[in-house]
């Protein structure tokens, strides 16, 4: 009987030895790998992020429309018009009179936009294709801008 009880702390006592080892050998090994090595996982992409709007940050840390300083001004001013417009998907169909483009307009959600419709005074949506939208001031002028989808990884 003695040496039953004996063997059974003892298994308990080997168990918990095992699974702290184990747990001590995953905790070693996430702090000494490295991203690039460890399989199955990529490192994190360095691509460009979503555009920042300086005046909405201003606004949201207390500048008022006096107290805001010359240079928030002028770099919302001269924000890219490309950078306002993100693109975020196309809904192209033979059969729905030329289908539509889910575009973000200076960081929020997504609207649809079907062609000839304006996203803002002088430019609406000339046409369509599966992977960019082409925009301008007028249907049938000169398309100003080209909106691409990104390229999946």
């Amino acid at each position: 009987m003695v040496t039953h009880a004996f063997a059974g702390r003892w298994a308990v006592r080997l168990a918990t030895l095992v699974l702290w080892a184990l747990a001590g050998a995953v905790v070693l090994f996430w702090a000494l790998a490295r991203p690039g090595q460890l399989p199955g996982l990529a490192p994190l992409a360095t691509g460009q992020g979503p555009a920042i709007d300086v005046a909405a940050v201003a606004r949201l840390l207390g500048a008022g429309a006096a107290a805001r300083p010359a240079a928030v001004a002028t770099a919302a001013a001269q924000a890219a018009p490309v950078s306002r417009f993100v693109l975020q998907g196309v809904l192209a169909g033979k059969a729905s009179g030329g289908g539509a483009a889910l575009i973000a307009i200076d960081g929020q959600p997504a609207k649809p936009f079907r062609v000839g419709a304006a996203l803002e005074p002088g430019l609406v949506v000339q046409s369509l294709s599966r992977r960019e939208v082409h925009l301008g001031p007028a249907p049938g002028a000169a398309s100003s801008l080209t909106l691409q989808m990104p390229r999946l990884p």
